[in-house]
């Protein structure tokens, strides 16, 4: 593994430390300011968001009132290049209907220059939708 790969996976891992501290600031200091944000389609927070304050909007912000508690589970860590695959678990409660949800998940983080220049989520959308109703 070179250098450029383990910094590559150094800022993953910062970057979910952060979010798992609630420290939404760090992980929008790492982005890029045109990063983009791609959710998983046919699912609530599905679509394509350009630069943090569309991340903290479309994102963020609606999970924190969407839901009791949030986690991001991070397990596993895969690099190609600049591109780092990470393997991991959503654990969540509903805000209002109290139903739990466990669900798989892949994130695909590009790097460019030490910071995050773009996110995927890859998850099964279903089991959000059937936790929020």
């Amino acid at each position: 593994m070179t250098t450029t790969q383990s910094t590559n996976i150094a800022i993953a891992q910062s970057v979910y430390a952060a979010f798992a501290r609630g420290d939404i600031p760090t992980v929008l200091a790492v982005m890029e300011p045109d990063a983009t944000w791609v959710g998983a389609a046919g699912g609530p927070y599905g679509g394509t968001f350009v630069g943090p304050q569309a991340v903290v909007e479309g994102v963020f912000a609606r999970l924190g009132a969407e839901w009791r508690s949030f986690a991001v589970t991070p397990q596993e860590y895969l690099e190609s290049g600049d591109t780092v695959l990470v393997l991991g678990w959503y654990d969540a409660v509903h805000g209002t209907t109290g139903k739990t949800m466990r669900s798989r998940f892949v994130h695909v983080i590009r790097v460019s220059d030490g910071r995050m220049a773009a996110f995927e989520q890859v998850a099964d959308t279903r089991l959000f939708w059937d936790a929020m109703t």
